[in-house]
């Protein structure tokens, strides 16, 4: 009953990003939004929006309930069912000033309209059922995305293509259920086919399909969220020359001046399509320095945390207690691990075997590949976007965006389900009834109900949506 009073109200939010721009857009939504803009909107060449058809841009005037002009703008009108929402919805395409569009926003909320929750206009095309709840949260991974193959991934998943595998699968579970109830409901009449050990395999093929996806999900996380990534290193060791070169631009200072980087730099790379979550680090060493030190000591925490490990090494010096301590340092790091032989331009080549040697003795750490490179040159580059592609595709180049995984929830739903689909196995194997095994198979069948939103709690959609932006 809440949920349908909400629906009910008309709702208004800025859609463009927050700042300046060229245009600003304020979308309002909901059966009052003709009636709004006709108060507030006056077209150039008619009376009011209503003398055109929908899905006209209309060049008119913004003005306040004193005729007063706040804006020229273009307003497009929507009429429900055809619009994002499935409502009536307008668009008034304003200058991107912010003081004009908060002044236009506070216009619409005077004539009836209420401020919109982050991720309401979503919410009520989900709820409204032009999206299901799965294609609803590729929305935002659509506006998230920051490369190439994060957005594919993104428009497959918006595009319905990871909502019909998830309803392939119900469908299979339905049609298994229906074959054991027509075997309870008339016995007499010996239904064709119903063989227990054909039901198993039939639901441990489903099964097996389940944990396929579940095995593309680190990849969808990294595609969506970008891989956390610590550059680690003594001084002068060529750290923030590494991110320059990763970046393609000088974002990093670089001097022959130990300590220089005491603070840590995070910027976001595309690596191969791979987002990369940067951050170069303080150059590890002991020093007095006070702040220096506080650099230091959020290197080590940054290294501990990241999922990826890029430490570098000078290939021209001889090995100290400084590189012995990031190689302790690596070999308690919980992530991967690439190790970066830099300044190869020089080829003395001093350190490389010493280091090599002593990376074998790493016993924990997961170090994925050694790598030499100039930051100088671009030399190595290749090799490290190539291990990168392993790391994160695990060799599984050709995947398809369709049945990439790319959030925690669904992937635990997804997991409960294989589950579930585990009891439904050992309850054929325990020879029990067709009654038993329809009750685990129905609980894996709404269990999968809550990717797509068919069977899902409304505070577990609010919360949901709650992630949104305002205005989307």
């Amino acid at each position: 009953m809440q949920e349908k009073k909400l629906m009910d109200e008309t709702i208004s939010a800025i859609a463009t990003a927050p700042g300046e721009g060229g245009i600003g857009i304020i979308r309002i939504s909901g059966e009052k939004a003709i009636s709004i803009a006709n108060k507030i909107f006056r077209p150039f060449a008619a009376k009011s929006i209503e003398e055109y058809g929908y899905r006209m841009a209309i060049y008119g005037k913004v003005q306040d309930e004193q005729g007063k002009i706040i804006d020229e703008a273009i307003c497009i009108v929507m009429n429900a069912p055809n619009s994002y929402t499935c409502e009536d919805v307008v668009e008034i395409q304003c200058h991107g000033g912010s003081i004009v569009m908060r002044e236009i926003l506070s216009l619409t909320y005077r004539m009836g309209a209420r401020a919109a929750e982050p991720g309401e206009f979503t919410k009520r095309a989900f709820l409204n059922g032009r999206l299901d709840l799965s294609q609803a949260q590729a929305v935002m991974d659509v506006i998230n995305a920051k490369t190439k193959a994060s957005l594919q991934m993104a428009m497959s998943h918006l595009s319905g293509g990871f909502s019909d595998k998830i309803k392939a699968f119900r469908n299979d579970i339905l049609s298994i259920i229906a074959h054991l109830e027509a075997s309870i409901d008339f016995p007499e009449d010996d239904i064709e086919g119903m063989d227990f050990e054909d039901t198993r395999e039939k639901v441990k093929l489903l099964q097996d399909k389940i944990r396929k996806i579940l095995e593309s999900a680190s990849t969808g996380i990294i595609l969506r969220d970008g891989l956390k990534t610590a550059i680690i290193g003594k001084p002068n060791a060529g750290k923030s020359s590494i991110m320059n070169l990763l970046l393609g631009q000088e974002r990093a200072i670089v001097t022959d001046v130990p300590g220089t980087t005491r603070d840590s730099i995070e910027e976001y790379v595309n690596i191969g399509g791979i987002p990369l979550r940067l951050i170069d680090t303080a150059g590890i060493r002991n020093t007095d320095d006070i702040v220096e030190k506080i650099g230091v000591e959020k290197a080590y925490s940054y290294a501990n945390d990241a999922e990826l490990v890029l430490a570098v090494f000078d290939s021209n010096e001889e090995l100290n207690s400084e590189d012995e301590e990031i190689i302790q340092l690596m070999d308690n790091c919980p992530g991967n691990v690439i190790v970066i032989m830099n300044k190869m331009d020089l080829s003395a080549d001093t350190n490389n075997d010493i280091i090599s040697e002593k990376i074998k003795n790493c016993h924990n750490a997961r170090i994925r590949g050694i790598v030499p490179m100039s930051a100088k040159s671009g030399e190595g580059k290749d090799t490290l976007e190539n291990l990168l592609k392993d790391i994160v595709y695990g060799g599984h180049t050709d995947i398809v965006e369709s049945q990439v995984l790319c959030d925690a929830r669904q992937g635990e739903i997804l997991r409960q389900t294989a589950n579930l689909l585990d009891d439904t196995i050992n309850t054929i194997d325990m020879g029990m009834s067709e009654d038993f095994i329809v009750i685990d198979l129905r609980s894996a069948w709404e269990k999968l109900g809550e990717i797509t939103g068919e069977t899902i709690e409304d505070d577990i959609v609010d919360q949901i949506f709650s992630n949104f932006c305002i205005g989307k």
